[in-house]
């Protein structure tokens, strides 16, 4: 295990260098530049499109604006938020979160105008279905000659879209919060066990297709904000003092780079700081990755500039508000320099050490609410690349190996888990960024038009 372990480190490292980081941030800046920063600019436009003023049950699609967003940042915001900035803080130190905040506001831009596209140019599937994603506006935007850019995005996304990060970290979280504490034995039979229930709550929704995911996660994602948010906060204002001093230490430290402890990359201590804050920023919210594309891509309406919108707040909130929370409550309360834990288990430390007794359980409520639905959609994303490769008709072949490797997420080390997946939405950005940039013109031909008749 511990040789596998080695060679999946040394792909994601291999895929994560120069020219993909270059591609993720140099063309989301070229895509902000390009919107002359639009997506800032109509932000009270696309909260009156979420709250539902322009829905219109005759267009096409069959999920609302609202359920899209919650069925993106259900997979958005989860265990990334939670063990991914834990990780990043663990090798990074306070600096990497400033690298984290410049690719959410970067990944704004990318997310409108690869969600736009998803509605711009969706295609059908074998049954005859109207599909959104990069896969159908790389095949109808760009022309069946670059199909293999499509293809290639859809393989990469049967391994990308696997749960295994998120139903590891769950487990970690069960074992570190619940279990060890109260004496009862943990290993691979708890770990088994915790994973044969993450399976049978998973199968009873995954199989009644996207309405039942949009309708679920519609409900469960405000609430489980709304819960990380009040305890966030709590948190905080016990640590009030301390918080001046490590929103400016984000900074001052994402130059410095004293405290990173990773390999050097891009040339520096420096370049593997910044490389290692856009990593995390791109597992977080996913912005260039394209998996969000499939679920706004089924959004209900025939105004793909609407759906943009809609999607560009995926990143303010994921990266923005519930990465730098989480962030915040590791440093204020040290943990981070105390402790030799890492990922989930940094945060409940943090969490432990500010509300005793009862704020690590608090927090394995949140975790559980988190993985949990993101688990719902990133099923769907992986039936949406099955369906595009072998047809509509074997999609569900899908679940039955997305269930299998819940089990493998269950019972396998974080190292390996987090460097698979990270691997794989390297892959899925490259199609992804390259068909973005080339259509991207066309997107602002459309928002010329939109914005003319809304004003």
């Amino acid at each position: 295990m511990s040789e596998i372990d080695e060679i999946v480190a040394q792909f994601a490292s291999a895929v994560w260098g120069v020219p993909l980081v270059i591609l993720l941030i140099g063309g989301g800046i070229y895509l902000l530049i390009l919107s002359r920063f639009l997506p800032f600019r109509y932000l009270g436009h696309a909260l009156e499109v979420l709250r539902g003023k322009y829905n219109n049950p005759n267009d096409p699609g069959e999920i609302n604006h609202f359920q899209s967003l919650s069925t993106a940042l259900s997979s958005t915001v989860g265990m990334g938020n939670i063990a991914g900035v834990a990780v990043a803080i663990a090798i990074g130190g306070p600096g990497a979160i400033f690298w984290l905040w410049v690719s959410a506001v970067v990944g704004m831009a990318t997310k409108f105008f690869t969600n736009s596209l998803s509605v711009m140019y969706r295609g059908r599937d074998t049954q005859g279905n109207i599909q959104g994603g990069v896969m159908y506006y790389i095949t109808e935007g760009l022309g069946k000659k670059w199909k293999f850019m499509a293809i290639f995005f859809s393989i990469a996304g049967l391994i990308g879209a696997l749960p295994v990060f998120n139903v590891n970290q769950l487990t970690q979280a069960i074992n570190f919060i619940l279990l060890e504490p109260n004496n009862v034995p943990t290993g691979f039979t708890t770990n088994f066990i915790i994973g044969i229930i993450l399976v049978i709550i998973t199968s009873v929704v995954i199989l009644g297709g996207l309405s039942r995911i949009g309708y679920t996660v519609s409900k469960l994602v405000p609430a489980m904000v709304a819960l990380y948010f009040l305890s966030v906060l709590i948190i905080l204002f016990v640590n009030y003092d301390q918080v001046p001093y490590y929103l400016s230490l984000i900074f001052t430290d994402a130059f410095a780079a004293d405290s990173y402890k990773g390999d050097p990359l891009l040339g520096g201590v420096l370049g593997g700081l910044i490389l290692l804050g856009i990593r995390r920023g791109a597992f977080s919210n996913e912005a260039g990755i394209g998996t969000a594309t499939m679920a706004h891509g089924a959004s209900k309406t025939s105004e793909p500039i609407r759906e943009g919108l809609v999607a560009m707040m995926g990143p303010a909130i994921d990266t923005l508000v519930v990465c730098t929370l989480t962030a915040l409550t590791i440093l204020v309360t040290g943990v981070w320099q105390s402790t030799d834990v890492n990922g989930v288990s940094l945060t409940a430390a943090a969490f432990d050490a500010s509300i005793p007794y009862v704020g690590s359980y608090l927090l394995l409520l949140c975790i559980a609410a988190f993985s949990i639905s993101s688990l719902f959609s990133f099923s769907y994303y992986g039936t949406k690349c099955l369906s595009f490769l072998i047809g509509a008709e074997r999609k569900h072949y899908y679940n039955y190996f997305y269930i299998i490797s819940i089990m493998v997420g269950a019972t396998t080390s974080l190292s390996m888990m987090i460097n698979l997946i990270d691997g794989f939405f390297a892959l899925m950005a490259i199609p992804t960024m390259i068909s973005t940039l080339i259509l991207a013109p066309r997107v602002m031909k459309e928002a010329k038009v939109y914005f003319k008749k809304y004003k």
